[in-house]
């Protein structure tokens, strides 16, 4: 499916790896976000997972349609602690308008759930995984502009999200909550992996990696009397050790009630500002689930 004409241009900023490390390491507990801009998606968001954008601006959005949730077993079956469940997983291009530009599904049988995706200036990466974890993943390379689709590898574990590293090449994955990090040559062969050194929050997207160190961002929750706390957070991750090397909450709210680093977020910076694209909430049905953009002032 080809896109169709030139959305309007979301801004000009600097995603690159240096860039968005300096700017992260300027955030600390008491930085203020301001939400600038909240755009109504036109179309069905379903479950989003990661997005990420183009050298054109537009914006890509990984996406799980659940067609049946999956249901937790008594004891574990053949390793499993659930159910598969059913879904579709999609790739949306969308604009500043929240418009849908093209539209592409991956995926195959109970393999239907997209994670956190990543564009290197000629591919977008799209893990795409069971809905359990120690399951089973496809990575995808997805044309940008015909959104042909081609499967890059298979593996054996969930992966939930995936970047790859402008000047080695190599590619950086999380598993299920991020609890271990993996690298990758671009054909599937495991080259490190180790155990994620934070256990305050899980992990759903990277949004940029290079020089040893990616930016993840994501959330926990936490049971508390009534309820659970929702914490989200954005870290500065050493790919080889698996150590934090610099972290800060997020407790800014999407118009569900969700932190907006729940799940898909892309951020980059123009040296003034940190600026956050992020699409926290579900929608079965378009203008349910919204594009925000938001800002933190830098030093």
């Amino acid at each position: 499916m080809s896109l169709s004409d030139d959305p309007p241009a979301v801004g000009v900023c600097d995603d690159s790896n240096e860039a968005v490390v300096s700017a992260v390491r300027q955030l600390t507990r008491g930085t203020a976000w301001s939400v600038v801009d909240r755009v109504p998606l036109g179309f069905p968001a379903h479950h989003p997972q990661g997005v990420t954008r183009g050298s054109d601006h537009r914006l890509y959005l990984s996406t799980a349609e659940i067609l049946e949730p999956t249901r937790a077993y008594e004891s574990p079956v053949d390793g499993f602690d659930r159910t598969p469940g059913q879904g579709v997983g999609h790739v949306v291009v969308t604009d500043a308008g929240g418009g849908e530009l093209g539209h592409v599904t991956v995926g195959e049988d109970a393999i239907y759930h997209p994670g956190g995706i990543d564009f290197d200036g000629e591919s977008l990466w799209v893990p795409v995984a069971e809905y359990r974890p120690d399951s089973r993943s496809i990575v995808y390379r997805v044309d940008p502009e015909s959104l042909e689709v081609r499967e890059a590898f298979r593996f054996g574990d969930h992966i939930g999200g995936i970047v790859r590293d402008r000047q080695s090449g190599l590619l950086h994955a999380v598993t299920w909550g991020s609890r271990r990090l993996l690298t990758f040559t671009p054909d599937g062969r495991l080259t490190h992996q180790v155990e994620n050194k934070s256990h305050f929050v899980d992990y759903q997207t990277c949004v940029s990696v290079g020089g040893g160190r990616m930016v993840c961002t994501g959330i926990a929750e936490y049971p508390v009397p009534g309820g659970v706390f929702s914490l989200g957070g954005i870290a500065v991750v050493d790919v080889d050790s698996g150590r934090i090397e610099h972290e800060a909450p997020m407790t800014e709210l999407s118009p569900a009630g969700r932190v907006v680093t729940y799940n898909a977020v892309h951020l980059e910076t123009d040296g003034s500002v940190l600026r956050m694209f992020a699409v926290p909430d579900d929608g079965a049905s378009s203008g349910e689930s919204h594009l925000l953009t938001l800002e933190a002032a830098l030093a």
